[in-house]
């Protein structure tokens, strides 16, 4: 069996794991142990990592198509997965022997990452002291690592770097109560003077423009935003998915048919979350191929954010179409609802600012 084939047959066997413990996971604010190691089992860990040093590459088509596939059954799980993938990316853009320290036990390592810029960092002989805290950093109940981003000292962010920091360098601060995407647990953590060599940082500007060098694998060097649309897109298709499954199953339950409206609205809701998905797709696609213009970059994020928003509005309409049922406690429908309508609100999924990027690149005078 390919790598490939393996991983998606993995990664669907995680989502059923992950299904069934999504209600704990949504009560208890964190994945169940057992589901983030299904998620390391099925291979997400290691599938951008050198392999040089253990990992087993796919394309983003395989890792957007795994991820789906797991949010089908739970979005924080899906979310979560999407991170220990992609942040293994980030994390080539280390100098060698920094990747050799990050992963010396193996591609297996669980790294978590803070990409917006806050804290201090200080220079100092042979690196940097970093002090401050980061939000937002899902799954780091489980990490062994993280990324953090420093400000730099550019208003622009010029200058910025991320830092690796080990588990036992930083605090983790409960800090997550939302309403939806509450399985991700992503908390705050904390930093004080913790002193990071320079093998174990490299400038924002590598990440973003896909040009750090030799070190890094030809797969993961791609400008950020080329893919960054599919690491939090992907959670939110299959959550769509798994919404409309229920809601299909519903659709032939009971002594009589579904109203005409329910069932108009259904196959809109169906057709947008299709539309999305092959959006997603021709995105990974194109990164597969190494396609990565400013243009074709532009055009990518703003598709991902359009379908961000088309799959929000399809899990809007089947929501609506169940009434009072589907927004019972016990009703799955309302978690995935929650959970969709959180994940669109992330920063990268925003249309207003991917559609300016877009209609500038078409009437640049250059």
């Amino acid at each position: 069996m390919s790598t490939q084939s393996g991983f998606l047959e993995a990664a669907r066997a995680a989502g059923e794991t992950a299904a069934r413990r999504a209600a704990a996971a949504d009560a208890d604010r964190r994945l169940h142990p057992e589901v983030a190691e299904a998620l390391v089992e099925a291979g997400f860990t290691r599938r951008f990592v050198p392999e040089s040093l253990g990992g087993e590459p796919v394309s983003y088509a395989a890792v957007t198509t795994a991820v789906a596939s797991v949010g089908e059954g739970c979005a924080s799980a899906a979310w979560i997965a999407s991170l220990l993938a992609h942040t293994g990316r980030f994390a080539t853009y280390l100098p060698e022997n920094g990747q050799a320290e990050v992963w010396e036990k193996g591609p297996d390592t669980r790294l978590v990452t803070a990409v917006v810029p806050q804290g201090s960092a200080e220079p100092v002989e042979g690196g940097w002291r970093v002090s401050g805290t980061w939000s937002y950093v899902s799954g780091v109940d489980f990490a062994d690592w993280a990324l953090v981003l420093g400000p730099g000292p550019g208003q622009d962010g010029t200058g910025s770097r991320f830092f690796a920091v080990r588990r036992s360098d930083f605090t983790v601060l409960d800090t997550w109560h939302t309403l939806g995407m509450r399985g991700t647990g992503s908390h705050s953590i904390t930093l004080d003077g913790v002193f990071v060599p320079e093998q174990r940082s490299f400038p924002r500007e590598d990440l973003f423009s896909g040009d750090a060098g030799p070190h890094v694998p030809a797969l993961n060097a791609v400008p950020l935003f080329s893919v960054n649309g599919l690491t939090f897109g992907a959670p939110v298709l299959g959550a769509a998915r798994g919404a409309l499954a229920l809601a299909a199953e519903r659709l032939g339950a009971g002594s009589r048919p579904a109203k005409e409206s329910t069932r108009t609205a259904f196959a809109r809701a169906s057709a947008e979350a299709d539309a999305a998905g092959l959006l997603l797709e021709r995105i990974a696609r194109t990164a597969d191929e190494g396609r990565t213009t400013p243009d074709l970059v532009a055009r990518g994020r703003r598709d991902s954010a359009y379908a961000a928003q088309a799959l929000a509005g399809a899990v809007d309409l089947v929501f609506h179409g169940n009434g009072v049922r589907g927004q019972d406690r016990s009703d799955p429908l309302q978690r995935y609802w929650r959970d969709v309508q959180g994940a669109v609100t992330h920063g990268v999924l925003q249309f207003e600012p991917a559609a300016l990027e877009y209609t500038a690149r078409l009437v640049r005078t250059d």
